[in-house]
């Protein structure tokens, strides 16, 4: 069976606390958008190893006990029923970009072997186990916009809608340590309702809703607020940096005529 596994966009990222689990509390609306990595998940045969991996594509970067397609085999196989398969991901949403390319295949994985297994678990059962995997493992399981809260599993249903726009991708070539980018992070409670932000005209999100890593991330990466600036020169309506970088996104009512610096590094683009 072949299974698309999305990535998604953070509208906003506020980081409000460090917890005492080590991880941060965060407020942030995840987005998934149609840019996918590509899964086929089989049956494996007589005589098969119980679980077997190629990749193609972007290389995938660790080996086989650190990869999050495997963790959520054996996770399954625990939770639910053991089933020996032959996978293969081809993978085009780039490592370390903050689109979360590996908790998507995560929870797309767990989702393929569910529906191998005549969907024994419901959606509900399926949220909670991929958690379990990475914070934000669980959007990409109804594959909904969702205000996302805790350390990013906690969801909660949004009624924000952008199938209207037209989404440009950019990716400068270089990927970010997630761990790293939290620890150069200051915490900061108390701030204005994200959700709020929100719900405000598109046409305010410009100065209002921000995310808490770019600071951090440009201090050390100045070409994000470039790209970012760029895109707002090309007519975007709102521009940002999505998760912990290095990606970064622009929000379009049309599909924009770019600059050929920025037009280079588009990894995806399209009406959503």
């Amino acid at each position: 069976m072949i299974y698309y596994s999305p990535a998604k966009i953070n509208l906003g990222l506020q980081i409000l606390e460090k917890r005492a689990d080590g991880f941060h509390e965060i407020s942030t609306l995840l987005y998934p958008v149609p840019f996918s990595d590509i899964i086929e998940i089989n049956a494996g045969q007589k005589g098969d190893e119980k679980f077997s991996m190629t990749h193609s594509g972007i290389p995938v970067p660790g080996d086989l006990p650190t990869n999050l397609c495997y963790k959520a085999w054996k996770l399954f196989c625990v939770t639910c029923e053991a089933l020996p398969v032959r996978l293969h991901l081809h993978k085009q949403i780039p490592v370390g970009a903050g689109l979360g390319g590996g908790s998507s295949n995560a929870a797309t994985v767990l989702k393929g072997l569910n529906e191998m297994t005549g969907n024994k678990m419901g959606t509900e059962d399926l949220i909670e186990l991929s958690s379990r995997l990475g914070s934000d493992c669980s959007i990409f399981v109804k594959n909904e916009p969702a205000m996302a809260g805790g350390r990013g599993e906690i969801l909660s249903a949004s009624q924000v809608d952008l199938s209207d726009s037209y989404l440009v991708l950019v990716f400068p070539n270089f990927a970010v340590n997630t761990a790293w980018a939290y620890s150069n992070c200051t915490p900061e409670k108390g701030r204005g309702d994200l959700e709020e932000i929100l719900n405000q005209s598109p046409q305010e999100w410009k100065e209002r809703l921000k995310n808490d890593f770019e600071p951090v991330i440009s201090k050390v990466y100045p070409g994000v607020l470039t790209i970012r600036e760029q895109l707002y020169e090309a007519g975007a309506y709102y521009a940002a940096m999505s998760g912990s970088g290095s990606s970064i996104y622009g929000l379009f009512t049309d599909q924009p005529v770019l600059p050929r610096n920025i037009a280079g590094n588009v990894i995806w683009s399209g009406q959503l």
